[in-house]
């Protein structure tokens, strides 16, 4: 089986962002996993995310290289509006939960790379709590520097080792998207995805947002608050891209340029 084929996407400022129906996404994650077809990864794809693919050809292979791209946040969705376009929200923590409820009952194999001080376990604790009969295939920490030849090997042997399923990446943007592409090819996996701050909220280290401030749009002004320091540089490149996006979109809208694919 080659790449996920999404059944709806859009080009927001030259890069993907796939708009299926959740359980559409979640569908095709169960096929490849049903039949062994490793390689697969999606992309968390956020304002930041962008921001850095535009200037890092690397990350921007990433997004663009990715089974599924998924929106997260509303600079993206403001962003595609300017070009023309309807996108609509689908975050890592999100991802996380519905993928940890659907796989339950599908005997999905979940593996957590990254997070800190025991929070890797501590989210996969309560999820299990939360959805009973998920299964936890294994966690790893790893240290807070580049990995040595001799642990990038213990780790992909871990992995093999658990017959993982899903490997959760949380150790932020772009690390963990690097960490991905250079680890799809070799630990035979189904799927892999960088999914931030779901390590923090799903384990209880860092508090979720409300829902009703995560409906409205207005999360990064929570996460400022309660993580000034880690978050300012972050909005600075948000909204400086989040401009110059809706800008170039609606100079392209203007021109007729807007352009939609698998629609």
């Amino acid at each position: 089986m080659g790449k996920a084929t999404p059944e709806h996407r859009v080009m927001v400022d030259g890069f993907p962002i796939d708009v299926d129906n959740h359980e559409d996404v979640l569908a095709a994650m169960d096929r490849a996993i049903q039949g062994r077809s490793t390689g697969h990864y999606i992309s968390i794809t956020n304002t930041e995310s962008i921001y850095h693919a535009r200037r890092i050809p690397s990350h921007g292979d990433y997004v663009r290289g990715a089974d599924f791209s998924l929106c997260d946040g509303v600079g993206v969705i403001i962003a595609a509006k300017a070009a023309g376009d309807d996108v609509t929200r689908y975050n890592g923590p999100i991802l996380q939960l519905d993928a940890s409820r659907y796989g339950a009952s599908r005997g999905w194999r979940h593996y957590y790379l990254g997070g800190a001080d025991g929070s890797a376990e501590e989210m996969g604790k309560r999820l299990q709590e939360q959805f009973p009969g998920m299964i936890v295939a294994g966690v790893y920490e790893p240290p807070f520097r580049p990995l040595t030849e001799e642990e990038r090997a213990e780790v992909i042997a871990d992995i093999k080792r658990t017959k993982a399923d899903i490997v959760w990446v949380g150790l932020g943007l772009i690390k963990q998207e690097a960490v991905v592409a250079d680890l799809i090819d070799e630990v035979d996996v189904p799927w892999m995805s960088g999914v931030g701050g779901a390590f923090d909220y799903h384990s209880g280290r860092i508090p979720w947002s409300p829902w009703i401030i995560r409906k409205t749009g207005m999360e990064w002004l929570f996460r400022l608050i309660v993580q000034p320091k880690a978050r300012a540089k972050r909005l600075y490149w948000s909204f400086a891209w989040m401009f110059g996006a809706m800008r170039r979109g609606f100079a392209r809208r203007l021109g007729g340029g807007q352009k939609r694919l698998g629609s």
